[in-house]
């Protein structure tokens, strides 16, 4: 009655969804501000009597919108429901099944795993060094494909600097490489500037992170025409309307609203940077972050008790039972009242553990 692929694939787990009590919310790395004034009054005019109709299958004014911001053409640029259906398109239009295998860190964004078993993509994982990509890694390559970076990387918040990803780039001339720049707008570079340079880059961003449209599911990449060509067979073999009318409409204008955009990211870089000195104080380590979130443990108590804790005093954030990672919480950037109320609740869980237990050690 199902297939044998659909019985034994082991899918991507999301962050939890509340529902029927208020948390606060920092287990997954939405934006804590609304978008800006310019997308909601572009919803609010929108033309609601075109929704009986079909939305533009190209996405051309947010595609002409992107290339004008990247110094691009919009043939450089593809539009999906989400960076996450344009990361699904890219490892069934660059990579095959069987034989060579496909290169990603040994800890990473989850679903890139899932992705490679559904499509039936032989790969291969990198180690971190101290949960940090090590460029020479990716270079010279025997039997790959092709090579997937998060940058930042995601759980751990580490970016790569560009002249690393370039060479990365440069040194896989013969094969495909994805980054996935979610995060890129909290203090990374962007890799959009070597679409031009390189026929082999892919670069997909997300309006979920630093656009604050994570409910409207919307992303895009930026590739030469070879690679953005091999996309839309995929998208026109699964879905020729992949980003509704209001995406469009909201996606264009948050790009068309720079200012907003980077006061924003700006308070969570800072709520971010201050939010480390304080858990550093409480005896926290915390791997450097250049992402809408923090990766941190500490010595003295484990990630899922504190986890735990968190969640019955009605604050959430994400922990991973998985090896090398499961003494570590990712921690989403709220607001400066939600990361204060964070800090304060750790404070006292740390202390009455220290008052249970008559010591730290």
């Amino acid at each position: 009655m199902i297939s044998k692929k659909a019985a034994g694939i082991i899918p991507y787990v999301a962050g939890e969804q509340p529902r029927g009590k208020a948390y606060i919310k920092l287990n997954t790395n939405e934006n804590p501000y609304p978008p800006g004034d310019k997308v909601i009054s572009a919803l609010k005019n929108a033309d609601f009597s075109r929704l009986r109709l079909y939305p533009d299958p190209e996405s051309t004014a947010l595609r002409e919108t992107a290339a004008k911001m990247f110094g691009l053409d919009k043939e450089n640029v593809f539009c999906g429901n989400g960076s996450d259906e344009i990361l699904a398109f890219c490892f069934q239009a660059f990579f095959d099944g069987g034989g060579r295998p496909v290169h990603f860190p040994d800890i990473t964004y989850s679903f890139y795993p899932v992705w490679c078993g559904l499509y039936d993509i032989p790969y291969r994982t990198v180690a971190l060094n101290n949960f940090a990509v090590n460029p020479d890694d990716y270079l010279n390559l025997k039997n790959s494909q092709g090579v997937v970076l998060a940058n930042p990387n995601a759980p751990t918040g580490r970016a790569l600097p560009l002249k690393d990803i370039e060479r990365i780039v440069a040194g896989n001339p013969n094969d495909a490489v994805i980054v996935d720049e979610a995060y890129v707008d909290f203090g990374a570079e962007t890799a959009a500037g070597l679409v031009k340079k390189y026929e082999n880059l892919c670069v997909v961003r997300t309006f979920s992170k630093g656009y604050s449209l994570a409910g409207m599911r919307a992303g895009f990449a930026l590739a030469s025409e070879t690679l953005i060509g091999a996309l839309k067979k995929i998208r026109d073999s699964f879905n020729s309307y992949p980003l509704d009318m209001l995406a469009q409409t909201a996606a264009a204008a948050a790009l068309n609203d720079n200012e907003y955009f980077k006061a924003q990211n700006a308070k969570v870089v800072k709520t971010r940077e201050r939010f480390v000195k304080a858990l550093e104080k409480l005896g926290f380590y915390v791997v450097p972050s250049s992402a809408n979130f923090i990766f941190t443990s500490h010595k003295y108590i484990r990630a899922e008790t504190l986890y735990l804790k968190l969640k019955e005093d009605g604050i959430l954030v994400r922990w991973f039972n998985k090896p090398l990672i499961d003494n570590y919480l990712r921690i989403s950037m709220g607001t400066e009242s939600e990361m204060s109320a964070c800090v304060e609740r750790i404070g006292k869980i740390l202390g009455n553990r220290e008052q249970g237990t008559g010591n730290r050690g």
